[in-house]
């Protein structure tokens, strides 16, 4: 008998030191290419974590649905949050909505706007946006010879990676080696393919020349690059940039009608978020913020991205 109350105990001391762990998981929309990829990396990485859970939700880009589907995941008792947020300005609301409730909340991707003064129940997984639009520019800029005229798209007029992405092309257009760079217009696409194309086929209706398009993302960047095509605009004249490297940017590199992309590791950015969830969620401390390099890519460079963000 004492025997089996041993075991007993035994078993209920292993089962209660054993983690299972149900994660909320809001993503800003599900039909970005990119964001895609980042839940790859979250699903994947919860695979290999056993007792681990996801329960993914998509935003649709509505900062109050996000903020109800927060509300749902503390409601229901998840053990952390992982938030790709709609837009910096709904952050600090999520970040006491869960610090409140005692459970943890990752950011991934995108930059909450409460990033620096972050508990140390919460974290940031990202890239540091100071390093994308920079290189990004650099590069186009070099390849201009420091000199041209310079179209500019831009993601959400609210959202921190955006506006951190349309500083550095103006910061670096403000260095010596670029104050030849002028920009002739900057309008926001919301990171969406077909609303970059949109804008794009209105600049070209104005006859305006330009020498380049800068764009804040791939999606924005192919945008502009089938309105080019569309209007019969030679792009063999035209130097266009993104950021991602997604699939297709990578694509289009290769067909010679992207000439710059920066290679944001989605994949690394996932998985990382889960990492950190896990971890708070189980009181371990970690990094406010945890960062994932960004890597130019060039055509002489791409076949080392080609299957890395899938």
């Amino acid at each position: 008998m004492k025997r089996f109350m041993l075991a007993a105990a035994c078993s209920t001391f292993l089962a209660s030191t054993a983690y299972a762990e149900n994660i909320g998981v809001t993503i800003a929309r599900a039909d970005s290419a990119f964001l895609t990829i980042v839940r790859n990396g979250l699903e994947d990485r919860a695979k290999t974590k056993e007792g681990v859970t996801l329960q993914v939700e998509d935003a649709q880009n509505d900062t109050s649905r996000q903020l109800d589907q927060v509300q749902n995941f503390i409601s229901s008792g998840v053990d952390a949050i992982i938030v790709i947020a709609v837009d910096g300005d709904g952050t600090p609301a999520i970040t006491k909505m869960a610090s409140t409730a005692n459970i943890p909340v990752v950011y991934v991707t995108h930059p909450p706007a409460d990033a620096k003064t972050l508990p140390e129940t919460a974290a940031f997984v990202g890239s540091d946006e100071k390093d994308s639009g920079t290189m990004e520019t650099k590069e186009v800029c070099r390849l201009l010879g420091g000199k041209g005229d310079v179209y500019v798209l831009m993601g959400p007029l609210n959202n921190e990676s955006s506006l951190i992405r349309t500083k550095d092309i103006e910061e670096v257009m403000a260095t010596d080696e670029c104050k030849g760079m002028t920009i002739i217009d900057k309008q926001s696409a919301n990171w969406d393919r077909l609303e970059a194309t949109n804008i794009m086929t209105n600049w070209l209706s104005t006859g305006t020349k330009f020498d380049a398009v800068i764009a804040n993302n791939d999606e924005m960047a192919i945008g502009a690059i089938q309105a080019m095509k569309s209007g019969g605009t030679d792009l063999s004249k035209v130097v266009v940039g993104g950021i991602d490297a997604t699939q297709d940017g990578l694509a289009a590199m290769a067909a010679g009608d992207l000439e710059v992309t920066v290679f944001q590791n989605a994949i690394a950015q996932g998985a990382a978020a889960v990492d950190a969830a896990i971890a708070l969620s189980r009181k371990e401390k970690v990094e406010r913020n945890i960062w994932i390099p960004f890597e130019l890519v060039t055509p002489d460079t791409m076949k080392k991205y080609t299957d890395v963000n899938r």
